[in-house]
């Protein structure tokens, strides 16, 4: 048996959104890896006592 007009139409269009499906699965998997590191979700104190997501350059050093 041929296939018809509307079967390759469906097969093609099936096709293409699987392949669409796993580029916008691998695109999510690459932009989300530096998104929640652990060094995002720190959080630092400065020497006002305001929080900041920047790390002080003197950190570890004990002030005398």
């Amino acid at each position: 048996m041929s296939e018809t007009w509307n079967k390759r139409e469906r097969e093609r269009n099936k096709r293409q959104k699987k392949n669409e499906k796993i580029q916008k699965r691998l695109e999510r998997k690459h932009l989300d890896k530096g998104k929640h590191g652990l060094e995002s979700m720190l959080a630092y104190v400065d020497e006002n006592g305001n929080l900041t997501s920047q790390r002080p350059e003197d950190f570890g050093k004990i002030k005398k």
